[in-house]
């Protein structure tokens, strides 16, 4: 790459400054990433661990213990109710090692 952007620097065509150096002129003018450092940020909308106690419950709760998660979901919904997102609910189960036939 320090070829292509010495050749590119001193005047010659991207072109044939990739040609002569080998490499696709697609992959040479791309911007390098700089890479980030740090922990990632935590998103806004994170679900605590209250929040996800109270997903549990309503997953657990009488009328909801025998439906898979995407049949709650349906129903909170007719009930004018957002708990949380289908793939939520899995990722809550999941943890709580509750991703299995849910009937008892």
């Amino acid at each position: 790459m320090t070829a292509y952007r010495e050749l590119a620097s001193r005047g010659i065509n991207t072109r044939v400054a990739a040609d002569l150096v080998g490499i696709p002129r697609a992959t040479a003018t791309r911007k390098r990433r700089i890479p980030v450092r740090g922990p990632a940020p935590v998103p806004a909308n994170k679900i605590g661990d209250e929040g996800r106690r109270e997903i549990l419950d309503v997953v657990n709760s009488q009328p909801f213990v025998d439906l898979p998660p995407i049949q709650i979901y349906a129903q909170l919904l007719d009930a004018d109710t957002y708990l949380c997102s289908i793939s939520t609910m899995y990722r809550v189960l999941n943890e709580n090692q509750q991703v299995k036939d849910r009937r008892r």
